[in-house]
C-alpha cells in the first residue's frame, strides 16, 4: 500500500520561516565581515585560522619591541659617534699645537699660550667624554651609572664608570652605552710594541724616538736600559725586578736607527757620557686626558733645552697620535654598530611584514568574493521571501474565497 505524505500549511509556513531565518543570518553575517574588512570576527568564525592570526598578532607585537629598543640604541650610538667625532676634531687641533711647541724660535710667553689653549682643549674634551644622553644616562657610562663617568682630580682625569656596554632589554644585543674606558683610557702606549723614553735624570743634549719594529720575530716583550758609553751605546735587557739579564753593545750612530732583539730606535741631538733612555713593552693604558696634561707641563716647563723640547714634542706627537687612533677606532665600532643596527632593522621588519601578511591572511576578508556572495545572498533572501509570501497565502480558505 503506498505511504501518503501529508504535509500541513503549519509545516510550509515553518520550513519557509525557518528558511528565510537562516538566509537573514548568513546575510548578516556577510554583511558584518563587509563592515569590519574580516572574514573571521570571532574565534567562532574559524577556530583554527583565529589561532593562527593570533599567533602573527604576537609575532607583530615583538617586532615592534624590538623595533623601539633598535631605537634607542640607534639613538644613542649616533649621539656617541657624534662625540667621538668631536673628539677627534679636539684631539687633532692639540696635535697642531704640540707641532706648533717644537718651533724653536717660541718663546716661553709663546709658549704658555699654546699651552693654554691646550688646557681649553682639554676642559672641552672632558665635556664631551661626560656627554649625557638626553635621558639622564652618560652616553660613555659603560655598564650605565647616573654620574659622570669621567672625574677631574688631582691624579688626571680618570673613569669611573662601570667597564662594558649596557644593552637594551630585547633579543637583539644592540648597546645603549659605549665602553668610555675602551674609548678613551685604553689606547697603547708607545709606537703600540714598545715605548721608548728619557731616562732619569733626562739628557739635555739628545733625544729618542718612538723607534718601530724591525724583526717581529725577534721581539723579547723585555724592557731594556740603553746607556751612552763613549762611542757606543749599551743596551741591557732587563729581568723582573729590574735585573740585568743580557747585554749587547751597539756602536753608537746617533741620527740612525740601531737595531736590537727586533727594535729599531734613533738617539738624535748631542748624546753625552752617562746619557740613558729607556725601552719598555707596550700597554694598552694610554689616557687621552694624560697625554694632554703631559703635553700641557711641558709647553709650560722653563728653560728647556733644544733637545729636551725636541724629546717633548717626539713623546707628546706620539701618544697624541695614539690616543687619536683610539678615539677613532671606537668611532669606528660605533659606525660599525650602527651598520649593524639597520641590518637588524631591515630583518625585524621583514619578520614584522612576515607577521602582518600572515595576519592578514589568516583573518582578513576578501572583499570581490565577500560582495559577490552578499549580493547573491541577497538575490537568495528576496526570493525566499516571495516565496514564503506566496506559501502565507495557500491556505484552503484563501482558495474557497478565491
Amino acid at each position: 500500500m503506498a505511504q501518503i505524505n501529508r504535509v500541513s500549511s503549519q509545516n510550509l509556513f515553518s520550513n519557509g520561516l525557518d528558511e528565510l531565518q537562516r538566509r537573514q543570518q548568513s546575510l548578516a553575517r556577510t554583511q558584518e565581515q563587509l563592515t569590519s574588512g574580516k572574514r573571521v570576527v570571532r574565534a567562532s568564525d574559524d577556530p583554527t585560522a583565529a589561532a593562527r592570526a593570533e599567533r602573527a598578532l604576537a609575532t607583530v607585537a615583538r617586532a615592534d619591541t624590538n623595533l623601539r629598543a633598535l631605537e634607542a640604541s640607534r639613538n644613542a650610538m649616533v649621539l656617541s659617534e657624534a662625540a667621538l667625532g668631536d673628539a677627534t676634531s679636539l684631539l687633532q687641533e692639540a696635535r697642531e699645537l704640540i707641532v706648533a711647541s717644537g718651533n724653536p724660535t717660541y718663546s716661553s710667553a709663546e709658549r704658555e699660550v699654546l699651552g693654554n689653549r691646550m688646557r681649553d682643549l682639554r676642559a672641552q674634551l672632558l665635556v664631551v667624554a661626560n656627554r649625557d644622553d638626553g635621558s639622564g644616562g652618560y652616553l660613555f657610562a659603560g655598564q650605565g651609572a647616573r654620574t659622570a663617568p669621567f672625574v677631574d682630580g688631582a691624579q688626571g682625569v680618570r673613569y669611573a664608570g662601570q667597564s662594558g656596554d649596557q644593552m637594551v632589554a630585547s633579543e637583539n644585543p644592540l648597546p645603549v652605552t659605549v665602553d668610555g674606558r675602551l674609548a678613551w683610557a685604553s689606547g697603547r702606549t708607545g709606537n703600540g710594541v714598545f715605548a721608548t723614553a728619557p731616562g732619569t735624570p733626562a739628557s739635555t743634549t739628545a733625544w729618542i724616538d718612538s723607534g718601530q719594529v724591525a724583526d717581529p720575530s725577534a721581539l723579547t716583550g723585555a724592557s731594556y736600559r740603553v746607556t751612552i758609553n763613549g762611542s757606543n751605546a749599551v743596551v741591557d735587557r732587563l729581568a723582573a725586578g729590574g735585573a740585568v739579564a743580557a747585554t749587547t753593545t751597539l756602536p753608537l750612530q746617533v741620527g740612525s736607527a740601531m737595531v736590537v732583539d727586533g727594535m729599531a730606535f734613533t738617539i738624535r741631538g748631542a748624546p753625552a757620557q752617562g746619557d740613558t733612555f729607556t725601552i719598555t713593552p707596550s700597554e694598552p693604558s694610554l689616557n687621552a686626558f694624560d697625554v694632554l696634561d703631559t703635553a700641557i707641563a711641558n709647553l709650560r716647563a722653563p728653560s728647556q733645552t733644544n733637545a729636551q723640547r725636541a724629546q717633548s714634542v717626539a713623546v707628546g706627537l706620539r701618544d697624541m697620535d695614539g690616543a687619536i687612533t683610539m678615539v677613532q677606532g671606537a668611532r669606528s665600532r660605533v659606525g660599525a654598530m650602527l651598520g649593524s643596527i639597520d641590518q637588524t632593522e631591515a630583518r625585524i621588519q621583514d619578520l614584522r611584514l612576515y607577521g602582518q601578511k600572515e595576519r592578514s591572511a589568516a583573518e582578513d576578508l576578501d572583499m570581490t568574493a565577500a560582495v559577490s556572495d552578499f549580493q547573491n545572498q541577497q538575490t537568495g533572501y528576496d526570493a525566499a521571501l516571495r516565496s514564503y509570501a506566496m506559501v502565507q497565502r495557500m491556505s484552503l480558505f484563501d482558495y474557497i474565497n478565491g
